[in-house]
């Protein structure tokens, strides 16, 4: 087995460079290691100047999302190992401004997110509980699957819509407004609904499922998109059928 492999690494800073290029970089092979082990290897070893985004080392906080030879990956979950004998090129993720190298600006999904109300919504005027909230574990399970997502915007990266059409509401934002749709303790859904059935909400899918395969904890934001378009399609029905919710 190598004891060496080759990383190739786009480098650009958009105040400097007419456009991006590729420094290769060759760093140990150690057993267990991964991308970003390597990506902090030429950090602490090889240069300094080397840029890229990386917290918790552990799959959890969504932010050393890259494209590792061709594909959408976690790079604190990715083993140098599986790409022998190399090279390995690691970009930084599509369809978003580079700020430097491998970090890129998520502005947008941040204004994607904050538009869909990720939060639960009570209605005012509700009554106040008089005790917390109990769910069972069916309701849990209702919306499980969609509060795992850690907002990496690997699916944003891997969607071609989002790529041709910015205004596209998203993958992760409509799987996390489905997520609070389906929370027991939630009011909010047609305040959602309002931003999720506009033309840039979910009619813009074309249901490529690219966003699904790329997740890194198994959500199906494809699935969340389609599941938006019946219940927009009910309500449309409900309000052609009784005007101002039959009141």
């Amino acid at each position: 087995m190598a004891d060496k492999i080759t990383l190739e690494v786009a480098r650009y800073s958009p105040e400097q460079d007419g456009e991006p290029r590729f420094d290769r970089y060759e760093v140990p092979l150690i057993e267990n290691w991964m991308v970003l082990d390597a990506l902090n290897y030429i950090k602490d070893q090889l240069d300094g100047t080397v840029t890229f985004r990386w917290s918790c080392r552990m799959g959890i906080c969504g932010s050393c999302g890259m494209v590792v030879n061709g594909h959408e990956r976690l790079t604190c979950e990715t083993l140098l190992a599986d790409y022998l004998p190399g090279p390995i090129r690691v970009e930084p993720l599509r369809h978003f401004p580079v700020m430097r190298d491998l970090v890129v600006d998520l502005s947008d999904f941040m204004e994607k997110l904050e538009r869909v109300k990720p939060w639960i919504i009570r209605q005012p005027g509700a009554p106040e509980p008089s005790r917390e909230f109990i769910q069972t574990p069916e309701q849990l399970a209702e919306y499980k699957q969609y509060s795992l997502c850690i907002n990496c915007v690997l699916c944003y990266s891997a969607c071609p819509v989002y790529g041709l059409d910015p205004h596209f509401i998203g993958p992760a934002a409509s799987a996390l407004s489905l997520r609070y749709n389906l929370d027991s303790r939630d009011q909010g859904a047609e305040q959602r609904l309002d931003v999720m059935a506009q033309h840039d909400g979910v009619w813009d899918c074309t249901v490529i499922g690219e966003c699904s395969v790329v997740c890194p904890k198994h959500v199906d934001p494809s699935l969340a998109i389609q599941e938006y378009k019946i219940s927009a399609t009910k309500a449309w029905f409900k309000n052609l059928l009784m005007p101002g919710g039959g009141k």
